[in-house]
């Protein structure tokens, strides 16, 4: 019995020393965030550098964002609605990208080719019931601006121009477009077929992170050679000025898709990268050339006055110090990598001469991806200027509990071997989330289990008194009996 209590003493004894260790990790991250209140205080006369003003331009509609970041640089009107017209083209294409391959044969039917007006809309001349690649048919549509182009991969890839209509307004909204309602697959004006700046510039930070539609709209001329399916050669060529060797040739650009109708007006959606930085620039009901020179303006505020800012590298509010219980070489569940670190890929978009610390930050749990614990979403003067992730170590990753404790224990051996050879370059930043609510449930399932044992050791102590009632009313039967017995023998005496 002296050794049960001893044990149970023990079990105490180790869950307050888990509970004061939490309690130590407690006080670093309140000690942490008393540090940088004061840092705060101390630089409250210190105003943050102001968000730059942008140029004038003479587009209704327009929006410059940083594409890694989501960070909206410059914008005016940007959630009004206005007709695309061919800028509709790089929702078609990225549909495209997505879901065919660029092998596929897409035969032009009568009603893809036969739909659009020949002499005003814009077109590559080829012939109902002719066929070419869906990679060609994808540079007919962006370098040619070809309506039929649109329409015949609408109808390869959902069987009908309208079906592929509804798959283009799901795709928009999945994409959060809130302010976009297509009716054609290529932009011929409709009343009803609109977006906004801003909405088009989602589409387009999904479009140009694929490399081959960055080809697309930024090729000159493209040649579609003469074959079984095609009767003659055709030579889609483009009238956007920004690319290069023409009149507004943008030094970076990625790639540009125009679009015009004369009740649509000038609009164009491009994308040029410089230093790290992959801006989107949307202009939308522009006049002619201004689309060209707005663009050329709305590139060169952004590139001049913002600048990339490196989070793990800058950013220390979110490193705990813990004592020892999460260290590198005393990590009590035997990893020799921080548990939890700042993703070093991640980075902010400020305005030059702004500092990290001047931003405000809040952690979410929602939408995170595989290996992500939780994310860092930052703010600066109110803007949204981009987030980090904070990471789970690879090591907590790939460790399984349903494998047998020999068999984890020897896959970790492996992973500590290998990451030992990189330990001394990586300056990860350990990071410790959630310490509440961690210490919450620690001290929640260990009352549980006190909770359950108390209850256990109860009922066994209600079993064992109840057998020693027993033997005790036992034993006065038997004393009984024996006096009886003794009583009768005496009797007569």
């Amino acid at each position: 019995m002296i050794h049960k209590k001893s044990r149970f003493r023990t079990f105490l004894m180790t869950l307050s020393l888990c509970a004061a260790l939490l309690f130590d990790n407690t006080i670093s991250v309140l000690a942490s965030q008393t540090t940088a209140a004061s840092a705060d205080i101390s630089n409250a006369d210190a105003e943050p550098v102001s968000w730059p003003q942008g140029p004038s331009v003479t587009a209704e509609a327009a929006i410059l964002l940083e594409a890694n970041t989501g960070t909206i640089l410059y914008a005016k009107n940007i959630h009004e609605q206005h007709f695309p017209a061919s800028t509709t083209k790089i929702l078609t294409a990225l549909i495209a990208m997505e879901e065919a391959d660029m092998d596929d044969m897409v035969e032009y039917s009568l009603d893809a080719v036969n739909s659009i007006n020949w002499r005003e809309d814009s077109n590559i001349g080829i012939k109902p019931g002719e066929a070419i690649t869906m990679e060609q048919s994808l540079y007919g549509l962006m370098v040619g601006s070809g309506n039929e182009c649109g329409n015949a991969i609408g109808e390869h890839i959902s069987g009908s121009m309208e079906a592929f209509v509804d798959k283009m307004n799901q795709y928009a909204k999945d994409l959060g477009c809130e302010n976009s309602h297509f009716v054609t697959t290529n932009g011929i004006h409709d009343d009803a077929h609109y977006t906004s700046a801003y909405d088009l510039a989602l589409i387009a930070q999904r479009y140009f992170s694929y490399d081959l539609l960055c080809k697309m709209s930024s090729t000159l001329d493209y040649v579609i050679p003469a074959s079984d399916t095609l009767s003659q050669k055709l030579i889609p060529y483009t009238k956007n000025k920004l690319l290069p060797g023409r009149q507004y040739a943008y030094d970076g650009l990625v790639g540009s898709k125009t679009g015009y109708t004369s009740i649509a007006q000038q609009n164009l959606v491009s994308c040029a990268e410089r230093d790290g930085m992959k801006l989107i620039c949307v202009v939308m009901k522009d006049s002619s050339p201004y689309q060209f020179t707005d663009t050329v303006d709305l590139f060169n505020f952004g590139f001049s006055n913002f600048e990339l800012v490196n989070v793990a590298q800058q950013d220390t509010r979110y490193t705990v110090k813990t004592g020892g219980f999460f260290d590198r070489t005393q990590d009590i569940f035997g990893n020799s990598a921080p548990l939890l670190s700042v993703d070093k890929d991640a980075y902010l978009i400020l305005p030059k001469g702004a500092k990290l610390e001047d931003t405000a930050s809040s952690l979410s749990y929602e939408n995170l991806k595989k290996g992500q614990a939780a994310m860092i979403n930052y703010t600066y003067l109110g803007e949204p200027v981009g987030n980090a992730a904070i990471l789970l170590s690879e090591t907590v990753n790939s460790f399984d509990f349903s494998k047998d404790i020999t068999e984890t224990a020897a896959a970790q051996e492996t992973v500590k071997e290998s990451k030992t050879k990189t330990a001394e370059s990586q300056q990860d930043k350990i990071v410790f989330l959630n310490i509440h609510k961690i210490l919450f449930w620690v001290i929640s399932a260990a009352s549980l289990l006190i909770f359950v044992l108390v209850v256990l050791s109860f009922l066994r102590s209600r079993r064992l008194a109840k057998k020693r009632r027993a033997i005790m009313k036992r034993r006065r039967g038997r004393n009984q009996e024996i006096i009886d017995f003794d009583r009768y023998i005496n009797r007569d005496r």
